[in-house]
């Protein structure tokens, strides 16, 4: 019997980063580079998924950039946010794990914990692979029922 893919959620500075113009900003570029290099060489070995909130966030900004972001993440099968993922993402809210005005930030979060997400890849380190805020998060899908994933940035999960 065959081993099961790891399933990864992608949350949309993954496709931001896969997609964007080279950054001259030396950190960035870094980051640009690591997730090219995941994208070719790791994503075939998991299980992939998005959601609304990535394709609407993708959908976001210049013509041309969003169609490069659409195109990126085109086919890989889209999460539902339903009634549990808005409860979740609201909890997460209301119990100070991620801020208020960081809504869109819990609800990826809350899709890829309800769905039973294995890992959510994002580069966004102020609300979502933030390692002081990463306990709170936990204790509230925790609290809620429900088994975080393992919140990481491709370059974490570059090895395995």
């Amino acid at each position: 019997m065959a081993k099961r893919k790891s399933r990864v959620y992608i949350e949309t500075s993954i496709v931001s980063y896969l997609t964007a113009r080279h950054s001259t900003d030396v950190r960035v570029r870094a980051n640009q580079d690591v997730t090219t290099e995941w994208w070719k060489t790791r994503r075939p070995q998991f299980d992939l998924f998005v959601s609304e909130f990535v394709i609407a966030e993708t959908s976001l900004g210049d013509a041309d950039a969003a169609n490069l972001r659409l195109e990126a993440i085109r086919g890989i099968p889209e999460l539902e946010a339903t009634q549990e993922v808005r409860s979740l993402g609201d909890h997460l809210m209301s119990e100070r794990a991620i801020p208020s005005q960081a809504a869109i930030d819990a609800y990826h979060i809350a899709v890829a914990t309800v769905n039973g997400m294995d890992y959510l890849l994002t580069w966004n380190c102020a609300h979502i692979a933030n390692a002081a805020m990463r306990a709170a998060i936990e204790q509230v899908c925790r609290k809620h029922g429900y088994e975080p994933p393992i919140i990481c940035t491709p370059l974490e999960l570059m090895e395995g």
